[in-house]
């Protein structure tokens, strides 16, 4: 039932601006945090921010003062707004929630992940 699906990536030029969006259906979305992550080729997925269900917003250094998260519970939906991009932010951006579920087979608790599909933003001139 938890669907994310992001929009927004295209190319840009060396100090351009992008806005991603991530509208997210079948869970109680103000609840939740809610992450956006990136994955360049060849590369680990990188934690780019995050937002709680308070609106506190936390960041990667290597994006600090340039990105912004934001939430919009009404819409169901998580926002990056990206100014000043670099060709090192070309990578493909995911939208991630993490809901708690049960393991049967090992009688525990877990965070379950949920990913987009992502959306590529390649930075280049």
């Amino acid at each position: 039932q938890v669907q994310l699906v992001e929009s927004g990536g295209g190319l840009v030029q060396p100090g351009g601006s992008l806005r991603l969006s991530c509208t997210a259906s079948g869970f109680i979305f103000s609840n939740y945090r809610m992450r956006w992550y990136r994955q360049a080729p060849g590369k680990q997925r990188e934690l780019v921010a995050s937002i709680t269900s308070g609106d506190r917003a936390n960041y990667a250094d290597s994006v600090k003062g340039r990105f912004t998260i934001s939430r919009d519970n009404a819409e169901n939906t998580v926002y990056l707004q990206m100014n000043s991009l670099k060709p090192e932010d070309t990578a493909v951006y995911y939208c991630n929630v993490e809901h708690i579920a049960w393991n049967g087979d090992s009688g525990i608790y877990y965070p379950k992940g949920y990913w987009g599909k992502g959306t590529l933003v390649t930075v280049s001139s």
